[in-house]
């Protein structure tokens, strides 16, 4: 895959190491530089290092899950403008809305491939996206390659 994301700092916040390592191994063969984190409470202080300029977060974790993590993104006010993409192997409407709630920007069913990893990515590189809703946060999103991501 071709470097088009070149610069693009991209975090993954997920217990699972295989989402970790999966997604991370992708991201950077795309030319993202990627941080990891395993919960949301490690996720803190890299964010505020790091300064992502995208940020896939699992719901379920332990110690600090996905919604209040990305509460806590959406209402600080040097880190709300970064687009926050919630992952889960949830897919019901309740899910999605307590993530729209917390101010997430959009929400990635898994398993998730390849294809459906980088759509989201490219709704989210670029600033004006920043301020949008996109339509996959109503339903789910299409284009499968193989390459499930699954938790």
């Amino acid at each position: 895959m071709e470097e088009q994301y070149s610069g693009l700092k991209v975090m993954v916040i997920d217990d699972s190491n295989t989402i970790r390592r999966t997604a991370e191994t992708l991201l950077s063969k795309a030319g993202c530089e990627v941080i990891t984190a395993i919960d949301g409470f490690d996720s803190l202080s890299k964010i505020a290092d790091n300064i992502p300029s995208v940020i896939f977060v699992d719901i379920m974790m332990p110690r600090l899950d996905g919604y209040q993590t990305c509460a806590l993104i959406k209402n600080n006010s040097q880190f709300k403008h970064i687009p926050v993409i919630m992952l889960s192997s949830k897919d019901g409407l309740f899910d999605k809305a307590k993530g729209r709630i917390v101010g997430a920007d959009d929400y990635l069913t898994k398993p998730f491939s390849k294809t459906e990893l980088f759509e989201a990515l490219d709704r989210f590189s670029n600033s004006e996206a920043a301020d949008e809703v996109p339509e996959s946060m109503d339903s789910p999103a299409g284009g499968t390659d193989g390459e499930n991501i699954d938790r």
